[in-house]
């Protein structure tokens, strides 16, 4: 049995039950759990961006090690072609000079024999063909000829394209073409070494008025096919250090005399071509100067191969900005040009780019016809600028075929009206008949008629005009008309056209077409009333 509680005793009362939780413990509580599981989401959110970073960086890197891997192999095995090419390139180089110098020694032998013998010298091989064109070419360069072969050249101009062809192969036939062709175009390249004299007007002028960096483009480029490795081509040029030294010391030269001839802007564009041509040529292109390139590029934008040149100059990555600032000046047809070399077609369009040409050339013809110091010729400049506008845009069509974009036949209808109001102004105007030649100073015979041909003067054939009065209801002239003001001289050159006697075509009759003519009060090549026959300058268009 359980034991009895002792009376005597004391019983404590039982213990309070603890009170219940609140409901403000259970909210601190529910807080309290989602802050961690906000806090262990955003940690995970991190770790798991930081392991997506980290795959992409290690498969970024695992894509360039593949590129350089494959690079590295590529580059192995171009320098193991260069180095297996080595061999036989040399020997056929050695095959080609053993050649040459066989053939120079045996055109040197065949000289002294007819020297010997006593035979004429002179008996060329005629250059009326390609092939005696090349023949006279080979004999320049296996005699190692560089001024007479730069004569030649120089001297034939109008047979540009047969020379194109013929060079490349005579020049394989020298036994050192880098050398040769340097010497060939020192005379002018990288400055001009020709005689200085004073034209009429004492300005300095040199002995030949033709510019001739033509001819020096034109070896520069027939040098390039003659120095390429038989074997790997364009990958490797056959040029000597010390000629590529001396390549490299006369680029130096001439951009040290950029500064003497005042600036890019003062060059004339022949020697710009030259300039870039050498360098592309000779394999010299120096990054630290491509800005360089890139003034004198956009200032001979005109040229045909100036945009291949741009390209071979390293401005691929700059033609954006080239072809911006040839908008910007207006060179929009070279814009075109430029745009296809990079194939920047789609960003560039060029049909818009055309019908912006054709609106300035309005414009500047309407300014041209407005100009009162031009009345006397406004028209005919006003026609040759808008010819020459519409003859560039249509070349463009063809050569791009834009015909669908911008049909030309309303650009051609314009040309052919423009043409015929030209072929009818060069009509002669009815003008009685003279019975003798005569002098116009006393009236004595006329000297023949190639007595003015050495100076490219039109002497009139028509007796003097009789002193005569004008009506006064007649449009009358108050004073003589001053010649036409000379034009500036091409290429930076002192002014070098003589004056000239006025031509039956240099003064057109009554125009017909769009532009207003002037009014024909003269008598018919003799004067204008005022008995002076006006002096005109040859203008360069």
């Amino acid at each position: 049995m359980g034991s009895l509680p002792d009376p005597g005793e004391l019983s404590l009362p039982p213990s309070p039950a603890p009170p219940p939780p609140s409901f403000d413990e259970f909210q601190r509580q529910t807080s309290l759990m989602t802050s961690c599981t906000l806090l262990w989401k955003e940690l995970s959110d991190h770790f798991s961006s930081l392991e997506q970073d980290l795959q992409k960086q290690a498969d970024a890197l695992k894509a360039k090690l593949q590129a350089l891997t494959s690079e590295t192999q590529t580059s192995l095995k171009v320098l193991d072609n260069r180095e297996s090419s080595i061999s036989k390139s040399m020997s056929m180089a050695l095959e080609s000079l053993e050649k040459t110098t066989k053939s120079s020694i045996s055109g040197v032998l065949s000289e002294d024999l007819i020297v010997c013998k006593g035979e004429d010298q002179n008996d060329e091989p005629e250059v009326d063909n390609s092939e005696g064109l090349f023949l006279k070419l080979k004999s320049f360069c296996c005699k190692f000829a560089a001024r007479n072969f730069w004569d030649f050249i120089t001297a034939r101009k109008k047979e540009l394209e047969l020379l194109r062809s013929e060079l490349p192969k005579a020049l394989g036939d020298c036994v050192d073409p880098p050398r040769f062709i340097l010497e060939a175009i020192s005379e002018v390249f990288p400055v001009d070494k020709r005689e200085v004299k004073m034209d009429r007007n004492n300005n300095n002028n040199h002995n030949n008025s033709n510019d001739l960096g033509w001819a020096c483009v034109l070896l520069l480029e027939s040098l390039i096919p003659v120095m390429m490795d038989p074997v790997l081509g364009k990958e490797r040029m056959l040029v000597t250090p010390r000629i590529k030294g001396k390549a490299v010391e006369i680029a130096e030269t001439w951009k040290k005399s950029l500064e003497e001839r005042g600036g890019i802007e003062n060059v004339k564009t022949p020697d710009v071509h030259t300039f870039l041509q050498h360098l592309v040529t000779f394999g010299i292109v120096k990054k630290e100067d491509v800005d360089l390139y890139r003034k004198l590029v956009v200032a001979s934008a005109w040229r045909k191969q100036m945009p291949k040149l741009a390209v071979s100059l390293g401005l691929g990555d700059k033609m954006p900005d080239v072809i911006e600032e040839l908008i910007s000046r207006g060179q929009q047809v070279d814009a075109v040009h430029f745009t296809y070399e990079v194939g920047l077609a789609d960003k560039f369009p060029p049909v818009p780019l055309l019908k912006a040409f054709l609106k300035d050339a309005k414009k500047a013809v309407t300014s041209i016809l407005e100009d009162p110091n031009n009345s006397g010729r406004a028209a005919h400049l006003a026609a040759k600028k808008e010819q020459s506008a519409i003859r560039a845009v249509l070349k463009c069509i063809e050569e791009y075929k834009l015909e669908n974009e911008l049909p030309p036949e309303n650009l051609k209808k314009r040309l052919e009206q423009l043409e015929k109001t030209k072929s009818d102004k060069k009509k002669p105007s009815a003008s009685p008949p003279a019975a003798k030649r005569t002098r116009a100073s006393n009236g004595g015979p006329m000297p023949p008629a190639k007595a003015g041909r050495s100076t490219n003067a039109y002497v009139s054939s028509f007796p003097p005009p009789p002193t005569f009065i004008r009506s006064p209801s007649h449009t009358q002239y108050p004073s003589p008309i001053p010649p036409y003001p000379t034009s500036p001289a091409m290429y930076g050159h002192g002014s070098r056209s003589p004056s000239y006697v006025y031509s039956p075509e240099a003064t057109p009759p009554t125009l017909v077409g769009t532009y207003p003519g002037t009014p024909v009060n003269y008598i018919s090549y003799g004067g204008y009333g005022n008995g002076m026959a006006p002096a005109y300058a040859q203008a360069y268009y």
